[in-house]
């Protein structure tokens, strides 16, 4: 039989060996770590302490008794979320969304990439990257107003056109059914172009020795792209694509806030401007604090979900 003290004198020799190379790895890479601490610290100001307020979704919360002062009610805020009438229809609607973004708007910076990575003429190329880059700089305020003055009744160019060609004029700020296509056009337009530099650096990762191969046996520039450039950036579309699943009830409130109106409400409310309502505009804090923790958990179930289903098919992940 072992002896027990040797052991445990192995056990103690073995954790200050692994505490010791910690130690040594991170002398080794400590620019690395400097450089990531701002970002760390970031998450943990901004993302992490503020956790602490989630205690007040179950609670009647008032700010004059404070958070430690206010009395529990439980789980009372979910059931009156779950209950309400306006609920599925705000439920529906950010999903409605979401699904146009990830069939509709994820896919376009890809395509952009690809398409760029076929420009042979650099000055070209650039340009048209500083072109579809720009809108990106743009806050949805400027976006918003600018397809505010193309689309209004009252002088809109595209309206001014419709009546030049005989047309009838359209109303579109006020038609429900021109919102959602209206709010995917404007995400394309100011984030494809944006997306596309993460795609691009993917791309520009490929061994160029797999496209001399591909043309060797005879591959055209679409045979190449399908089964070189595509299979050498999924693992960065998958982890992209799980990451946009987390956000799956954050669409953003700027964006639809600004575009929401009294017409529009039934195809426009999300849980986001629901939020902003019950939440500051009604003083219903803890009620609004309920419905973002709902927004939290079912975007983390969907992340680790779709993580999980990303590696049971030998893809990496993201942890």
């Amino acid at each position: 039989m072992s002896n027990p003290v040797l052991v445990e004198s192995r056990r103690v020799r073995t954790r200050e060996e692994k505490r010791q190379e910690l130690w040594r790895k991170i002398k080794k890479n400590k620019w690395i770590y400097l450089m990531i601490a701002p970002g760390i610290l970031y998450f943990f100001i901004y993302k992490y302490v503020p956790m602490y307020g989630l205690i007040i979704a179950f609670q009647d919360y008032k700010p004059y008794q404070g958070i430690l002062g206010s009395s529990w009610v439980g789980f009372d805020h979910f059931i009156r979320l779950f209950n309400d009438p306006d609920f599925w229809m705000i439920f529906r609607n950010t999903l409605v969304l979401f699904m146009m973004q990830i069939f509709i708007s994820f896919p376009i910076p890809i395509i952009l990439a690809l398409m760029l990575n076929e420009i042979r003429k650099f000055w070209y190329k650039r340009t048209i990257q500083t072109l579809i880059y720009i809108p990106h700089f743009m806050s949805w305020v400027v976006i918003v107003s600018i397809s505010y003055v193309m689309l209004t009744l009252d002088g809109g160019i595209i309206n001014n056109m419709l009546r030049a060609l005989s047309f009838d004029q359209v109303n579109f700020l006020l038609n429900p059914d021109w919102f959602r296509p209206m709010y995917i056009l404007q995400i394309i337009w100011r984030e494809a172009g944006w997306g596309t530099i993460i795609f691009l650096a993917a791309i520009a990762a490929v061994d160029p020795q797999l496209y001399e191969a591909a043309k060797m046996d005879g591959a055209n520039r679409l045979r190449q792209v399908w089964h070189i450039t595509l299979p050498a950036i999924r693992s960065v579309i998958i982890v992209l694509l799980i990451l946009k699943i987390g956000d799956v009830l954050e669409l953003g409130f700027e964006h639809v806030y600004l575009l929401l109106n009294a017409a529009n409400r039934e195809v426009a409310e999300i849980f986001d401007t629901y939020v902003y309502t019950a939440g500051l505009r009604q003083g219903q804090f803890s009620y609004s604090t309920a419905v973002g923790f709902f927004k939290g958990i079912v975007g983390l179930i969907l992340v680790v979900f779709a993580n999980w289903l990303a590696k049971r098919y030998g893809e990496e992940g993201i942890y």
